[in-house]
């Protein structure tokens, strides 16, 4: 087996104290402790991650990447690869707390339409009895329920919410409801196919949030920003993967130009000396370097969207 340095420990370290990590963050980590960088270096910080999990194995555990589902940002994390879902909380947690995250990981997970959250009220209004019985089965039909799952209460309830956004197993979506926070992206993979939650055309992972085909005999689902990054420099109709007809949600031509301008100012923040090397020239090359300096824009918010129901709502299924 390979033998890890203390640069390798540092950034198993880095994800176990601080918990998930932005790329942007665990690049930086990483960047600091060897001097390259994983963009510039790929092969080396590949190299890195494929030792530290070769070692991680050893005790099923696992260092993997995901995609947020709400903002499409990657994340990095230390997970739990035992098939059980609920040992990936640990023990910090109380048995009726882990029964409560059940339910509301299945509200969540389970709706037809992918909107991906759920609001605080109806997570609160989860029922931890079902939870108990389909754990223990028949056990429970002819007993009484346990008193710990019956006194769980309201305000314990929103404590216990608190906590999950806290340890970034929840999040606190834009607009004010409960949705999976990374996490529950990261350790839960093996979950979602469980239960059958459809996965990405594009990327293959479970879609929580998402856009549906029109189709309603098909199944396909993809990520607002793999819809983004596969189709917003395409011209013309977008049509189904799987069943071919035409994707209603077209992306707005605002998400095209955004795309277009970032690309633009990328290629406009590599020369960024020029213009105090041109000023000691030309009049002519001040009027040009002020036209030029004047093109960068910032970028928009990634559109939301987001559809009631699943067949009687298609004209209100875009913003």
């Amino acid at each position: 087996m390979p033998s890890l340095n203390w640069k390798h420990h540092a950034l198993v370290q880095a994800l176990m104290t601080r918990g998930p990590l932005k790329e942007k963050d665990f690049h930086a980590i990483f960047s600091g402790l060897t001097g390259k960088s994983p963009g510039a270096h790929q092969g080396l910080f590949n190299e890195y991650l494929l030792n530290i999990n070769k070692e991680l194995s050893s005790c099923q555990f696992e260092l993997r990447a995901c995609r947020d589902q709400y903002v499409g940002q990657v994340c990095y994390g230390v997970v739990n690869n035992v098939a059980d879902e609920q040992s990936k909380l640990g023990t910090k947690y109380t048995v009726q707390q882990i029964a409560f995250f059940k339910g509301i990981l299945e509200a969540i997970a389970q709706d037809v339409i992918a909107q991906g959250s759920i609001s605080n009220i109806e997570a609160l209004n989860i029922r931890l009895e079902n939870q108990v019985l389909s754990t223990q089965g028949s056990q429970l039909l002819n007993g009484p329920l346990p008193a710990a799952f019956r006194n769980f209460t309201m305000s314990q309830k929103e404590k216990t919410l608190d906590e999950f956004v806290q340890d970034q197993w929840l999040c606190c979506t834009p607009d004010g409801k409960i949705g999976l926070g990374v996490r529950s992206c990261l350790d839960l993979r093996g979950w979602f196919r469980n239960l059958d939650v459809p996965f990405c055309e594009v990327c293959n992972e479970a879609v929580v949030k998402g856009e549906l085909c029109q189709n309603e005999g098909c199944a396909v689902r993809i990520h607002h920003y793999c819809l983004k990054n596969k189709f917003s420099r395409r011209s013309g109709e977008i049509l189904c993967p799987r069943c071919g007809l035409k994707w209603q949600n077209q992306l707005p031509k605002a998400e095209i130009l955004d795309e277009e301008e970032e690309a633009n100012d990328a290629i406009q923040s590599q020369p960024a000396q020029r213009p105090k090397r041109k000023r000691t020239k030309t009049n002519e090359t001040h009027e040009k370097d002020a036209v030029g300096c004047g093109s960068s824009q910032s970028s928009v918010p990634n559109s939301d969207f987001r559809r009631i129901t699943r067949s009687s709502s298609r004209p209100a299924s875009q913003r």
